[in-house]
Order: C-alpha cells, then structure tokens, then sequence
C-alpha cells in the first residue's frame, strides 16, 4: 500500500515572511533612531578652530619679477688695421682701466710707410720752395713786362700744385701716425676683460668680427625685467612725483637675497605679443654678486598702503562666494564673510573691504566649519594679530590666498 505525501502547511511559509518583515522594520527604526539622535549632538557641540583679530598695519606693494643681468656696456675690442698680434697685455678675467694697453701689433710696416711719407714731404717741400723763389723772380719780371704773361701764370699754377703736395704729405703722416697708434691697442672702457680670443702670433684683420678680446662693465651693472600693462600706471605716477623705487635682486630658486637697487628707466613701447612693458634698475654691484647674463629674481617695491586692515594670510579663503573668511560672532558662531583682497606678503592679506580693524576670523580649522556653526576658539581673545611687515625690501610679492570649499555664502555687510 502506497503512502501519500501531503504538502507543507502554509502556515508556516506565511510566517517566516512576517517575522523577516518585523525583523527589517526594527533595523529600519534602529538607524532611523541613530541618526535623529547625532543631529543635535553635533550641533550642539563646539569644533576647536584657532582664530586671529584683523588689525591695522603697512603693507608694501609689490612687483615680482624673472629678470636678467644686463651690463650697462659690453665691448668686443676688435683690430683697426691688418698685422701680427706680438703682445697681449692683460691676464683673462681681469678688471681693466679706460686706455689700458691691451695688446700691440707690429708696427714695422707702419714706421716704415711714415718714414716714406715724411721723405716725400720733405722732397715737395723743396719743390715748393724752389716754385715760390721762381714765382717771386717772375712777379718782378712781369712788373717790368719782361716775361711772358703765360709763363708768369704757369709758375702761379706750380706753387699752388707744390702747396697741394706738401698738404697731401702732411696728411699721410697724420694716417701714418693714426695706425701706429692703433698697433697699441687700448681698453675703450673701464670693465673686466674675458676669456683671450687671439693669442701673440696669429695675423689680425681690420675685417674680424671675432676681436681681440671682450670687455663688460660689472660695476655698476643693471637688471632688466618685465611688468604687466596693468602696472605700468603706478610705476609712473610714482616716478612722476621724483620718487626712487627701491628693486631687490634675489636668487633663481628665491632662497637668498643678492642685492638692492633703484628703477632708473621704463621703456618707451609696450610689447604688444606680450603686453608687458620693459623696466632696467641700476645696481652698485661693488660685490660683483651680479653675473653678466644671470638669471635673478626682481622684486619692485612700488608703493607702501598705510592703515590698512591686515588678517593672516590662512584666514582667506576661495571658492563659489568668490573671497571669503569665516567670521567670528559674539555668540561664537561663525559666518561666511565676504571680502575684497589688496596685495599680500605671503603672510599677511590686506582685506580692502569687508572686514574692520578688531574683527576675529578664522585661521586654522576651516575645513569642518560651515555658515553657523558654533566654534570654541583655541586661544580665545587672545589669538596675536598679524604682524606688520618688516622693512620693504623684505616683501614678498603679492599672492592669492588658498582655495578650499565654500559653503553657500551669507552675504554680509562690510563693517
């Protein structure tokens, strides 16, 4: 006899789906109720931020600059004349006077060139002598209508011929005496000779474009950069009132400052590729610090902005409200605040509009604050300022202040 299966009752099936939908619904209320319960813990709770009072100080205005050292005169010597180079008399790299002896070429060929020419004017001026004494006779003879007019005339011509010869010689031995003295050849500035280009023995040319040797001026030597368009204004209402704009040389890499000089000339066109407009600042460079050709760092000290309102440079932020700073209130909330940027030191912002002297901002923990949260300062009240900039020539350059998330922004007003 065959048994029957009977199916799984469905009791049992209807109960599994309704214990696992309780189960569910008692995690759902379990999260539901976490989540509701840290809201108000985190806000009521205080995030540790540091924070510094914006105060009133001076802050350079400044232009930074790649600039290049340029000499004030560089000179290739080069030969006037043609002949074998028989003297070098400077060691390379050494600093020369202005007529210095240099070098000499020989100068045999030209002594013996001026000795000729003084035979033939001593030749043409007896010549001379023998016409005058003749035209003199014949003067007397044409008085008493002894001689022919034509032969009187002839002598007239020959004196004038013998006068032209005796000026022609005279002007040889000039030549003469010019070449000889350019067989000496002289530094024609004041500098530091470089590396020797021709040694004693090679034959020179009045035609060589390679030269004998190269002189620079070191001291003093200038530094020539570019600043943009839109700065030109300032640079020459400034220069306008008679004012010296201190320029600071640093090195390539920033790290050193090498020397201090003042602006002395703008040029008179506008690079139109670039839009920017060439400055040159003069520098004792008694230290020889600054190389021909060197590659330096330039910083113009245009202006110095009294009384205006100084925060750290940490403090300003950027992002969808444009510049802001997180500002502290009285309740220890604080606010996204809104503020127009002047020039900074890397330090120091100055803050033209938006913020006043006495007002606290936040300068380190930015990054968990939004609009309204409340804040414990880190040193409350007594957070030190930011200090004003030292002398001028230590300013930095003008620089943006750091990005970071922004909050939706509350649009306040400027105290």
């Amino acid at each position: 006899m065959s048994e029957t299966v009977s199916p799984p009752p469905k009791r049992s099936r209807r109960g599994l789906i309704i214990f696992a939908v309780v189960v569910l619904m008692l995690v759902a209320l379990v999260v539901v109720h976490l989540m509701t319960r840290k809201k108000p813990v985190r806000e009521n709770t205080a995030i540790v931020v540091t924070v510094a009072q914006a105060t009133l100080g001076s802050m350079p205005v400044t232009l930074s600059e790649l600039g290049t050292v340029t000499p004030i005169a560089t000179v290739t010597v080069l030969p006037q004349l043609s002949g074998y180079l028989t003297e070098v008399g400077y060691h390379e790299g050494q600093e020369v006077q202005k007529g210095q002896f240099l070098a000499q070429i020989d100068p045999r060929q030209y002594q013996i060139s001026k000795q000729q020419a003084e035979a033939t004017l001593a030749k043409d001026r007896a010549s001379l002598a023998q016409a005058r004494a003749d035209l003199e006779r014949y003067t007397q003879l044409n008085e008493r209508k002894s001689i022919a007019q034509q032969t009187f005339a002839d002598q007239q011509f020959l004196v004038q011929q013998d006068e032209a010869a005796v000026k022609v010689d005279l002007a040889n031995i000039a030549q003469f005496d010019l070449d000889l003295a350019y067989c000496r050849i002289t530094a024609p500035i004041a500098g530091k000779v470089g590396l020797r280009l021709v040694d004693p023995g090679n034959y020179v040319t009045a035609s060589s474009s390679t030269g004998i040797v190269v002189i620079t001026t070191v001291k003093p030597t200038t530094v020539q950069f570019t600043v943009p368009q839109d700065s030109l204004a300032s640079i020459v209402q400034r220069l306008a009132t008679g004012a010296k704009l201190p320029v600071t040389a640093y090195s390539s890499d920033n790290s050193r400052e090498i020397a201090t000089g003042t602006l002395y000339a703008v040029s008179n066109q506008m690079a139109t590729a670039t839009g920017t407009v060439t400055l040159r600042a003069t520098f004792a460079n008694d230290d020889e610090t600054l190389f021909p050709n060197e590659f330096v760092n330039v910083k113009l000290l245009v202006d110095t902005m009294q009384n205006a309102v100084l925060v750290p440079t940490a403090a300003v932020q950027s992002g969808a409200p444009g510049d802001f700073v997180y500002l502290v209130n009285p309740d220890s909330t604080v606010s996204v605040h809104k503020v127009k940027l002047g020039p900074s030191d890397g330090k120091n912002t100055v803050i033209v509009s938006g913020l006043a002297a006495g007002n606290q901002v936040v300068t380190d923990g930015m990054d968990r604050l939004n609009d309204g949260a409340k804040i414990q300062p880190a040193h409350p009240k007594s957070a030190a300022g930011p200090k004003a900039p030292a002398a001028a020539s230590e300013a930095a350059p003008a620089s943006s202040a750091a990005a970071s998330p922004a909050p939706a922004a509350s649009e306040a007003a400027s105290s």
